[in-house]
C-alpha cells in the first residue's frame, strides 16, 4: 500500500543515511521501523497484562490467591 506522511526534515535525513548505511530502500526502513515499534508495544501490553495476573495484589489479580500460595510454595528455592 502506498501513503504519504509528514515527517520532520530532520527526522527524514536521519532515515535517508539509516538506509543507505544498512542498504534497504527508505521503504524498507519505514516498514521494519513501524513493525519494530507495533511489536515494542504489543509486548508492552503483554508485560502489564501478565504483571495484572500475577500481582500480589488481590484485587488487582486474576489468580486465586491459594493457588499461587501453591505455586510460589512449588518453585525450587535457587540461590542468583
Amino acid at each position: 500500500m502506498k501513503t504519504a506522511i509528514s515527517i520532520p526534515d530532520e527526522i527524514f535525513e536521519k532515515a535517508e543515511r539509516t538506509a543507505k548505511k544498512l542498504g534497504v530502500s527508505r521503504s524498507e526502513l519505514y516498514v521494519k521501523a513501524i513493525r519494530d515499534f507495533i511489536e515494542h508495544h504489543r509486548s508492552e501490553n503483554l508485560t502489564e497484562k501478565l504483571n495484572e495476573i500475577y500481582s500480589n495484589d488481590e484485587s488487582v489479580s486474576e489468580l486465586d490467591p491459594h493457588l499461587m500460595r501453591l505455586q510460589t510454595l512449588s518453585l525450587k528455592r535457587d540461590e542468583w
